[in-house]
């Protein structure tokens, strides 16, 4: 007999991917997540029971900016924006 499901709702964890999954799906290298998650341009999720970090989808869209703005900024300057949309957030 199937367990009855009516009215439930799942938490579905959120996917979280480590440095070697970033490299692979963005042409970033790993020394370059780590120096922007060391940088605070872009920031670990959480943090596995031996140490790695995990990001969250977010960070997809952060490195897409980061990209874009590459174009015409310093890393510094991308930083400062970067931060500023963060707390413009937040607010």
């Amino acid at each position: 007999m199937q367990p009855e499901t009516k009215n439930r709702t799942f938490q579905i964890p959120a996917k979280l991917y480590r440095i070697g999954e970033l490299v692979r799906y963005t042409p970033f290298s790993r020394q370059t997540i780590h120096n922007y998650t060391i940088m605070g341009l872009i920031r670990e999720a959480q943090w596995t029971e031996g140490g790695h970090r995990l990001y969250d989808e977010s960070v997809f869209e952060r490195l897409s900016k980061i990209i874009e703005l590459k174009k015409t900024k310093t890393l510094w300057e991308i930083r400062q924006i970067l931060n500023k949309r963060g707390q413009d957030k937040s607010a």
